[in-house]
């Protein structure tokens, strides 16, 4: 119970401190996206900092953060993950939900990044629109976050892993970077408790451009959830 409550007090003092963060570097994030990445990474550094003392919640990070252009394929449990992931590197832009747009303060930050917006049910398109972006220098280099499952996946939970990595992959001819995380035995998808534990995002050696996409695709799930569910064990969660 008295988790739960922490973890009540944690989460409360997070969306608030989202609005104010937000609201103070707004004026710097409309006109640069520097800006709005500094903002972000900021806020990130507050939740690490809150988390660890309010709820005895630590982050790790293990792994080379890829510096280049590269895809990050990454396992996505909660939102712990995200921040973790956007902290570690250097220029990230997400694949995400179009609706996510319009939320405040994230939205305006996620278009100020570059993102890239997914109509649900048209992911093709919205990834052919994105190949042209990137081939017409529309968009800023940096590292392209995907989540192959396409959603939050609860630890334990199976999830097929969707083509469109594998597209992204063949289509934009860049390395991938796979990502492994048990971030979800500790921050769940759902609900108000946060445990305490280490949280651990790891950066895999990449996957080098030019494979088969089958054969890409197969690679990737294995050294993600096989590294997810190491992590995952280590952190005490029966993976079976």
């Amino acid at each position: 119970m008295f988790q739960w409550i922490k973890s009540l007090v944690f989460m409360t003092q997070a969306y608030i401190m989202m609005l104010v963060i937000g609201l103070a570097y707004a004026p710097y994030a409309i006109f640069s996206r520097h800006g709005a990445r500094a903002a972000c990474k900021c806020y990130c550094v507050w939740i690490f900092w809150t988390a660890r003392w309010m709820i005895g919640l630590r982050t790790e990070f293990r792994g080379t953060p890829p510096s280049g252009e590269v895809i990050i394929a990454a396992k996505h449990q909660s939102f712990l993950d995200i921040m973790m992931i956007f902290y570690a590197s250097p220029a990230a832009k997400f694949i995400m939900k179009r609706e996510i747009l319009w939320t405040p303060v994230i939205g305006l930050y996620a278009k100020r990044l570059g993102c890239v917006p997914v109509v649900r049910g048209k992911r093709g398109a919205a990834i052919s629109k994105m190949v042209r972006d990137v081939e017409a220098g529309h968009t800023e280099a940096g590292q392209l976050i995907i989540y192959s499952q396409g959603t939050r996946v609860a630890p334990g939970a199976k999830l097929p892993y969707k083509v469109g990595t594998g597209v992204l992959y063949k289509q934009l001819n860049q390395p991938c970077a796979p990502v492994a995380t048990n971030c979800g035995v500790f921050w769940p998808r759902t609900g108000v408790i946060r445990r305490p534990g280490l949280a651990v995002v790891e950066f895999l050696p990449h996957i080098e451009q030019g494979l088969d996409r089958d054969v890409f695709m197969v690679q990737l799930e294995d050294v993600v959830e096989t590294n997810s569910n190491r992590l995952m064990r280590d952190a005490g969660f029966d993976v079976s």
